[in-house]
């Protein structure tokens, strides 16, 4: 009777309530913020800057080791830059890629799916059929094939991988536009003479919300995974930029004899996606009413 009393009342301190009852959840979160403040702070915590190049420090362990340095806490890289300083700065650039991804393929997919679960007809066929071709692909395939036509950097990598991510916000969104188009609410408006446009973005899109929330904090970690991924191929940022994909592609020919040139960036990513991953599964349970009992 006591934990009953204690139940919230309001729909906003329901989802609190149910989110911190899931200990995934919270542990993401806190990594989440965690990094976003790194993000933030970086200019500030950093010692070094992440592109200058120390001559003579080349590969120095980092500081638990023998041959370590207090001047470079996690060592340097194989040209004599600060690794520590390089991670930090690389949770900037590696988060502003994930949510570049994430807007450039929500807004799209928003508007295709809206656009196909309303209108559906010849207009959905059109969209999905276009749909169902970018899903025939594997995602990082497809965007190591963007990036092969449009170039190498980070900005070709962001609309690459944003155009693998596009299909599954379209999907979701029409799923959700389908089910609501069918309600009274939406038939009164279009009674009343409502334009599409109206009814779209002001009565069925509010209760696409809740799905399109969950799916964007997984494709943060999936877009940061691909980049990552261009990255160390070679197609995603370029050097000197500290993107923790790349900085695994110049560890990788000293993995033996230096480890802790690829272990730490390749830390900072699973850490990052782990932490979207475990936030994003607890969201989808405190927003789906058939998961919180």
């Amino acid at each position: 009777m006591e934990q009953e009393t204690l139940r919230p009342t309001n729909s906003l301190q329901e989802f609190w309530y149910h989110l911190k009852q899931n200990r995934g959840a919270v542990v993401g979160l806190t990594i989440i913020v965690l990094f976003v403040l790194v993000a933030f702070l970086a200019p500030l915590i950093a010692p070094h800057d992440p592109t200058t190049i120390y001559h003579g420090q080349f590969r120095i362990p980092p500081f638990w080791s023998d041959q370590g340095s207090g001047d470079f806490l996690l060592g340097t890289d194989d040209v004599g830059r600060d690794i520590f300083s390089r991670l930090l700065y690389g949770t900037r650039i590696s988060l502003g890629i994930g949510l570049s991804v994430v807007s450039i393929s929500l807004v799209i997919g928003v508007l295709l799916g809206l656009s196909a679960g309303f209108y559906g007809g010849l207009v959905d066929k059109i969209i999905m059929r276009t749909i169902d071709i970018l899903m025939a692909f594997p995602s990082i395939l497809l965007a190591i094939a963007v990036v092969s036509i449009m170039g190498p950097g980070i900005r070709n990598a962001v609309i690459a991988v944003a155009i693998t991510a596009i299909p599954i916000f379209t999907r979701t969104t029409r799923a959700q536009a389908l089910a609501e188009r069918k309600k009274k609410y939406v038939m009164a408006s279009i009674t009343f003479g409502a334009s599409s446009p109206r009814i779209m973005l002001l009565e069925i899109f509010p209760n696409c919300l809740a799905p399109l929330t969950v799916q964007a904090t997984l494709g943060i970690s999936e877009a940061i995974l691909n980049t990552a991924a261009l990255g160390f191929l070679g197609l995603g940022a370029q050097p000197p930029l500290s993107e923790w994909g790349t900085m695994l592609a110049d560890g990788r020919p000293f993995i033996e004899s230096s480890p802790w040139l690829v272990t730490l960036p390749g830390l900072c990513i699973l850490i990052t996606i782990l932490g979207f991953n475990l936030f994003g599964d607890g969201l989808r349970d405190a927003m789906d009413p058939r998961l919180k009992k």
